[in-house]
């Protein structure tokens, strides 16, 4: 296992300034809110200054997140409506050609899929299924959870989904409709990646990862670096977490929970893909895309590409080795052929 001691270190600061916090704020931390950092974010992207690598779909808006599908063959990206009331907006690009826009039945915050022809978005009160190939959305309501402020979203192997929402709770669903089993620990849970049957959840403002079994209990936490801000699962069982403020890319080991790599990435890494042969990271201070060989115990760069402006979003199709770039600001979607092929 690779030890990034510099790392550690950070690591042991933020959390002792964390406990400093707690002993400060409530004579009974156990009982108290959770500590918090401020958030990390991506860095502001400057202009392209080169040409972005491979071909330019056109997309405006400020898209959040993109997911590809294999049974549809087809790229869908999530973005926000023009104000936090307005539904939300899925845009569907076949790869054989051909973009359909999809008006979703209110704000959504967060995409998930199956590969297998559906997505899943949180919204409040529960979430939104979309067939992709029909490009139709149904709106699911959670049993005694009207309420709520669902923020993240997983799909487990065995379909089973589960959420997170702005109050710090991790719900693991029984049914479509039906929580069997919640924790509430999170000062907010930001995203949740899954692996098998289990989940990972990522809460920015603790900068923790912590995993849940397949009951939807806690099993082990820890700290990811001084700022994580995404996670994702990949195809070989591990879990990426991009350490925006620490500049590190973090790779786990689940069931126990571990951490088994931390590599230094520059400029900002924010978007993260896994594939079977590299891992993508974005840089958003230098608007690049670099995919990394995780197998010989560090990461290894393999390719870089130019990206378009503000590349946050990430999406990889192993069966055609291509890699999806999607903008946050408007400057569409990036999208590289033969990808890894370059090595």
């Amino acid at each position: 296992m690779l030890v990034n001691r510099a790392g550690l270190r950070r690591s042991a600061a933020v959390l002792l300034a964390l406990g400093i916090v707690a002993t400060g704020c409530s004579s009974n931390p156990l009982t108290a809110p959770p500590p918090t950092i401020d958030p990390a974010t991506p860095a502001a992207s400057p202009p392209a200054g080169t040409r972005p690598a491979g071909e330019l779909l056109p997309l405006g808006g400020r898209p959040e997140a993109a997911i590809f599908d294999e049974r549809t063959g087809s790229l869908a990206v999530l973005a926000p409506g023009l104000d936090p009331q307005s539904p939300s907006m899925l845009t569907l690009f076949a790869v054989s050609g051909g973009t359909r826009e999809l008006t979703l039945p209110g704000p959504a915050t967060a995409l998930a899929g199956d590969g297998q022809g559906s997505a899943y978005l949180s919204a409040r009160g529960g979430y939104f299924t979309v067939d992709l190939a029909a490009g139709a959305a149904t709106t699911v309501s959670i049993t005694d959870e009207t309420d709520t402020d669902f923020t993240a979203i997983a799909r487990r192997a065995d379909g089973r989904l589960v959420l997170g929402s702005a109050d710090g709770t991790a719900y693991t669903l029984g049914s479509e409709t039906a929580v069997a089993e919640k924790v509430k620990i999170f000062a907010r849970v930001d995203a949740i990646a899954a692996d098998g049957n289990n989940a990972v959840v990522l809460d920015r403002g603790q900068t923790s990862v912590t995993s849940l079994d397949s009951d939807g209990h806690t099993q082990q936490a820890l700290r990811a670096g001084e700022g994580a801000t995404n996670v994702v699962s990949d195809p070989l069982g591990r879990v990426l977490v991009t350490d925006t403020r620490g500049g590190q890319l973090l790779v786990f080991g689940v069931d126990p929970l571990i951490e088994r790599q931390a590599y230094p990435v520059p400029q900002a890494p924010y978007g993260l893909a896994g594939s079977r042969n590299l891992t993508w990271v974005s840089q958003t201070a230098a608007n690049l895309v670099v995919g990394y060989d995780l197998t010989t115990g560090i990461p290894v760069e393999k390719v870089r590409y130019p990206t378009v402006q503000q590349p946050n979003s990430l999406a990889f199709d192993d069966t055609s080795d291509t890699l999806y770039v999607v903008s946050a600001t408007g400057a569409g979607v990036q999208v590289i052929r033969n990808a890894a092929g370059a090595r």
